[in-house]
């Protein structure tokens, strides 16, 4: 399944020079309606506000179900190019990475709402391809994984001969060089988009269906096949479809072969070290290909985009924290509770506002750093608070430091990509150690307290959460922001938004654009650690499961969608959390809003990422101006200019 996604993501890069961090969910969704299909004979939509399922055929046979599904690839890839890729075709990259990360959480919770329970412990589906053992050298192999691979490698040597000796892929080459020129010349972009787009998701799913019976299909794990896909795309410097095939055959083999070796080997940590075998090798071909690379880092390199710089009087956020401040003694306790949990994923992020809407680097691994955070505090007890927050933030500055390394060399979608990989890495390696976290049976955070007072969040009925813990996380949060907001306003803040507006400048005026990036990634995962131990504080019990990679990518994803370039837009950010204030204003509203709330925030994402590229604050703040501008300009005055004469 790796090669399967590695061999789309080529293809899409090549065709509209996009990582589409959504292909393996795209892959998933065609898989998951495939085996709907074959038990109920309905094809499931993923549209919202339609009808769920369409019936097709009673009892489809394994052709017509693949057939059906087919379709439904490509009417998938075609839509999503359509209506999100062709618009963003002249964004900067962070801009499509948001885009796509948006089509992920979409796609993941579409698929989740349409098969329900069944889905929670991953789908069952009847093998297509033989079955049986086959002797190799000594070795038993499944007949099925042959299968799987000769079709995956003849499908990469096809696409390899259809995009060098084909009109087609000439057409594909001439777009991805230069697109102005190719219309000149009376290519159509739009029809090659279309085609290229649709051709990676029918690749995607054809080969996830087959895929599938193998092992469970399960929703977050086959769409998170993304992360050593990416690795595999990477091997082959995102030109080779046959390169990447065969990377995503070792590295699935690799990964394989470790999970027996943590067996044998009792010394080892018991989970995850397979997780890291797709850093290791991101890390490798960045290092001895990024060259070839797009988006090279370097002070020489594009920028990321402005974001809109976004200028909010600092009193006023935190007038508004006092106002919460006091409402909240008055609030219920569902509402005290969703005032906690807004606050603390502010907190973090706050974290993703620094690293990445002041400083511009890319970076998905909030939660991880948020997790290192929380653990650390349980290992720290008995260490009092405010002291163990405070250890397990400089202890995640440790980790950010080592992050902070590889934006010093590579940035964009690189850089992403390595987050990406690092994140999961910690997750699956760190987080569900039993030694270090209790895996997935978790361990119990201590109870907070100041000079004899009682600051945890434990009470019995209406009484829970404590008042006292809804003030702490406040206290906390506006702590952090009026940090961030001198730092914003201070000599540090202006070298981060100079060599975000502009690395070249910024190194050519003197200013050290590698200790910026290092600087900016610690204060971050600070951020991130003390967020992290609040929010171990909330849950009172935390597991190898409580800072997921998916967490990381929702708090980037909400915060993009508040306003990533304004430290005010991570209070609305912490609103938009999942179980935050909006949750509760949705279950207000019935069971349907809040069940349908990580959609609506996939769907949204998009919209943002496509016509609001400031995020929703950053573009009220203009529209705001503007219309004062116009209300209060000068006569004589017209536009920007005022008429002299």
């Amino acid at each position: 399944m790796v090669g399967s996604v590695a061999i789309g993501l080529v293809l899409t890069h090549r065709a509209s020079g996009v990582l589409n961090l959504a292909h393996a969910a795209m892959g998933m969704y065609v898989a998951v309606a495939f085996y709907e299909l074959r038990a109920t004979g309905e094809l499931i939509l993923p549209v919202l506000g339609l009808p769920s399922r369409l019936s097709v055929v009673r009892a489809p046979t394994v052709a017509t179900a693949l057939g059906v599904c087919m379709v439904l690839a490509a009417v998938l890839g075609g839509v999503i190019y359509l209506l999100i890729i062709r618009p963003l075709r002249h964004a900067p990259p962070l801009s499509a990475l948001v885009a796509s990360l948006g089509l992920l959480v979409y796609l993941m919770e579409i698929a989740r709402l349409r098969i329900g329970a069944q889905g929670a412990t991953g789908l069952v589906i009847d093998g297509i391809l033989p079955d049986g053992l086959v002797n190799i050298g000594g070795v038993l192999v499944g007949a099925d994984r042959l299968w799987l691979a000769g079709i995956g490698l003849g499908s990469a040597l096809l696409l390899a001969g259809l995009y060098r000796f084909t009109r087609f892929g000439r057409q594909t080459r001439a777009l991805a060089d230069n697109e102005r020129g190719a219309v000149l010349l009376g290519i159509s972009p739009i029809r090659v988009g279309v085609v290229n787009w649709a051709l990676a998701a029918m690749v995607a799913g054809l080969l996830m269906v087959l895929a599938a019976p193998a092992t469970r299909l399960d929703v977050s794990a086959s769409s998170l096949l993304i992360v050593p896909a990416l690795a595999a795309a990477l091997v082959a410097r995102l030109r080779s479809f046959a390169g990447a095939a065969l990377a995503g055959l070792g590295i699935g083999m690799v990964q394989s072969e470790l999970m027996n070796v943590q067996v044998e080997w009792t010394w080892l940590p018991d989970v995850g070290i397979q997780q890291g075998v797709p850093l290791l090798v991101i890390l490798a071909a960045l290092a001895f290909w990024g060259d070839d690379l797009p988006q090279r880092g370097g002070v020489f390199s594009p920028r990321l985009p402005r974001m809109g710089g976004v200028e909010v009087r600092s009193w006023r956020p935190l007038a508004l924290l006092a106002t919460v401040g006091v409402m909240v003694m008055m609030l219920g306790s569902e509402w005290r509770l969703a005032v906690v949990i807004s606050a603390c994923v502010a907190v973090i992020a706050l974290s993703v506002v620094v690293v990445t809407g002041l400083v511009g680097q890319v970076s998905f691994a909030p939660y991880a750093f948020a997790g290192i955070g929380a653990f650390t505090v349980i290992r720290l007890d008995p260490m009092p608070f405010p002291i163990a927050p405070l250890l397990g933030g400089i202890v995640a500055v440790a980790v950010g430091l080592v992050m902070g390394l590889l934006a010093v060399r590579v940035r964009g979608s690189q850089l992403a990509v390595a987050t990406l990989a690092g994140s999961l890495a910690i997750e699956e390696l760190v987080f569900r150690w039993s030694w270090f976290s209790g895996g997935d049976l978790g361990a119990r955070m201590p109870r907070p307290s100041l000079f004899g007072l009682d600051l945890g969040i434990g009470a019995v009925g209406a009484a829970y959460p404590r008042r006292a813990f809804v003030v702490t996380t406040l206290v906390v949060l506006a702590l952090c922001l009026l940090m961030v907001l001198g730092i914003r306003q201070g000599v540090v803040g202006r070298r981060w938004r100079a060599v975000r507006d502009n690395e070249r400048a910024a190194s050519a005026v003197g200013i050290d654009v590698a200790g910026v990036k290092l600087t900016a990634f610690a204060v971050s995962a600070m951020l991130a650690g003390i967020g992290g131990a609040l929010l171990g504080y909330q849950r009172q019990m935390v597991t190898g499961r409580s800072f997921t990679l998916f967490d990381s990518l929702m708090v980037v994803a909400i915060t993009y969608l508040a306003g990533i370039a304004a430290p005010s837009g991570a209070l609305l950010a912490g609103a938009l959390a999942s179980g935050g204030l909006l949750t509760v204003a949705l279950a207000r509203l019935g069971d349907t809003g809040a069940a349908n709330q990580f959609a609506v925030s996939g769907l949204t994402l998009m919209v943002v990422a496509v016509r609001l590229p400031a995020g929703v604050l950053g573009s009220m703040t203009r529209s705001g101006r503007t219309f004062r501008d116009r209300t209060q300009r000068p006569p004589g005055q017209t536009g920007s200019r005022a008429l002299v004469g």
